[in-house]
């Protein structure tokens, strides 16, 4: 892909610009429309009830848990045989019964997930089966719909551009009106926490666990769009959870994996990861989820940021006025397991100041660990009250205590609704962003280039619904009136499966080709290559980072997506297709792939097509 001048000129490197950025039941009904209403729920009705609860009752109020099946109480043998081999117990209605869980997490691999009207009624009985309990309490279900590349609940309901891609928008008013949708259709589904949005800024283009999570690049952008959808999400009356405190965007190691390590210094994290957080806690969010990772700068023990009192409790909740609910990302990840082991995990967590204890590999390890500090004096019960008292306070503002269920109704009249489908691709529209168009070869022509192959990565849907991503691309240009092939090559073609592309492209008028995650010398690169020696005119769309572009040389049409969920590929097929234009400006800087301290497009970089 050939540089212009401005592109070959040298940046400095990401340390320097670092280095320049940092110069029960009614009678708490009262408290369940407190956000609506702008009150404060009833503390004193709130402490009565910690004062009547067991400690057992209290320790389990912590716990946000995983657990399989559609149906909390009759779910499939294969989930059943799932959960008492993890959890030790047949459904959700007896992990309720014997821990006194305040949370459930749904995942899709955990088969809560299959459609709308059985989500609600998971929910529904969820809190079924905690509230027949004695002095049972409401239930908040959690997930991580953050949109884009993680999304645990699919089509029908809205599926949303995620967050680089609203980056590339750049529009506020997207970023609420998307965390708005999002929270409205989650709270119809009986879903009242949703962990996002991610408020780490991406300055890492190596990044194996953020990237096109975040916003961007630039930390003003990045709060700015980060109070905008929390603003829209707790509208709608869902909590928000900003992740993952202190910051995850300045690593190159997975925290699922390892324990990563982030080597700014104070000032640099002041400058850089600190501005999202601050803003997400002007913007009044309800939770915020710690980071299972190391800062030195911040706390030189070495204990992962979850861990960590001078963190949690030092910078969160005394420097930055944070009382809200914290709650640790999933204790099953390898960067909090490595150091203390699963017993000790929950245990100083709580003692760092955190509230909410996130899916731990053994449950009945953890709870038992946290009651055995409680009765031993490790761990007050006034500590444990903190806690408790927090994640109370939060269910009421939802109005868990005053109405914890949803109906078919509410699904029916808010779930992928007409007009949230609408919004969705006018949010989308607006994220596409062309980084390379030589010699105007987009808009695509009917009439020039009639005949197209789709071909390139088909990475699975984050939620299960959506794509392949080139089929959809191929349905959808052809409805716009081009004939369009699809075939899938892969993220690691095949030499079987390019020279099929390479023989197809002979028969095309021109090719899309679908890029995921391209690295150098790699099969993809391979691909793009021998279809472009074809002489056959090629696309590139990049349906994840936009870092591709810097091993693209010599294609000479690129697009950026950020996702591969229909909503973006749609998008995608109308820019391409000249029904409208491209307008998402780079949020990331997209370095060289022979300098990485050079930058080849600059943050801000989109091109339009001539009038």
């Amino acid at each position: 892909m050939p540089r212009s001048s401005t592109s070959r000129t040298a940046q400095p490197s990401r340390r320097t610009l670092l280095a320049a950025t940092a110069g029960a039941g009614a009678a708490l009904a009262a408290g369940g429309t407190a956000r609506a209403e702008g009150r404060a729920p009833d503390d004193r009705r709130l402490r009565a009830l910690v004062a009547r609860m067991t400690p057992e009752e209290k320790v389990g109020q912590l716990f946000v848990m995983r657990v399989y099946g559609h149906s909390a109480t009759d779910p499939d043998q294969a989930d059943v045989d799932a959960n008492l081999r993890e959890i030790g117990v047949r459904s959700a209605a007896e992990l309720l019964a014997r821990y006194r869980v305040g949370g459930i997490i749904y995942f899709t691999w955990a088969h809560n997930t299959r459609d709308p009207h059985q989500i609600a009624e998971l929910s529904n009985g969820i809190q079924r089966a905690s509230l027949s309990l004695p002095r049972g309490l409401p239930v908040l279900v959690s997930t991580d719909q953050e949109h884009g590349i993680v999304a645990r609940v699919g089509a029908p309901a809205t599926l949303l551009p995620g967050a680089m891609a609203v980056g590339a928008g750049g529009s506020r008013a997207d970023a609420r009106e998307a965390g708005r949708i999002a929270g409205a259709e989650l709270r119809a589904l009986g879903i009242r926490q949703d962990y996002a949005p991610v408020a780490d800024v991406n300055v890492n283009p190596a990044n194996p666990v953020i990237g096109v999570r975040s916003f961007g690049s630039e930390p003003g952008p990045v709060a700015e769009l980060v109070a905008a959808e929390v603003t829209g999400y707790q509208r709608s009356g869902v909590a928000a959870c900003a992740k993952h405190f202190p910051g995850h965007g300045d690593t190159a190691t997975d925290s699922h994996t390892g324990l990563p390590v982030i080597t700014h210094s104070r000032a640099e994290w002041e400058a850089l990861d600190a501005p999202p957080f601050r803003a997400a806690i002007e913007a009044g969010i309800d939770s915020l989820m710690t980071a299972h990772l190391m800062v030195p700068a911040l706390d030189p023990s070495g204990d992962p940021a979850t861990l960590s009192r001078p963190i949690v409790t030092g910078i969160l909740r005394e420097e930055l006025g944070y009382d809200g609910v914290v709650v640790t990302d999933s204790l099953a990840m390898e960067g909090v397991r490595t150091k203390y082991g699963d017993e000790r995990v929950p245990v100083l967590a709580l003692k760092a100041g955190v509230d909410q204890l996130l899916n731990p590999p053994d449950l009945d390890l953890a709870w038992n660990a946290v009651l055995a500090a409680v009765r031993d004096g490790e761990l007050t019960e006034s500590r444990l009250d903190e806690s408790v008292l927090r994640v109370l306070r939060l269910k009421a503002r939802l109005g868990l205590f005053e109405d914890a269920y949803t109906t078919r109704k509410d699904v029916d009249r808010t779930v992928g609704t007409r007009g949230h489908l609408a919004a969705a691709d006018r949010i989308a529209e607006r994220t596409t962003t062309l980084l390379v168009n030589e010699d105007g070869l987009l808009p695509l022509s009917r009439r020039r280039t009639p005949r197209l192959l789709v071909a390139g990565a088909d990475p699975a849907s984050p939620s299960g619904t959506t794509g392949p991503p080139t089929a959809v691309l191929a349905r959808a240009l052809t409805e716009l009136g081009f004939t369009a092939t699809a075939l899938s090559t892969g993220t690691a073609p095949s030499a079987a499966l390019t020279e099929r592309a390479v023989a197809a492209a002979g028969e095309a008028d021109a090719v899309v080709v679908l890029t995921y995650n391209v690295t150098a010398g790699s099969a993809q690169q391979t691909l793009v290559r021998r279809l472009l020696a074809t002489g056959t005119p090629v696309v590139a769309v990049a349906v994840r980072d936009p870092y591709d572009a810097a091993h693209l040389d010599g294609v000479p049409a690129v697009l950026a997506t950020y996702s591969w969920t229909d909503v973006e590929v749609r998008a995608a097929a109308r820019v391409l297709a000249g029904r409208t234009g491209p307008r998402g400006r780079l949020p990331v800087p997209v370095a060289r792939a022979d300098d990485p301290a050079a930058v080849l497009l600059p943050v801000g970089h989109g091109l339009r097509y001539r009038a």
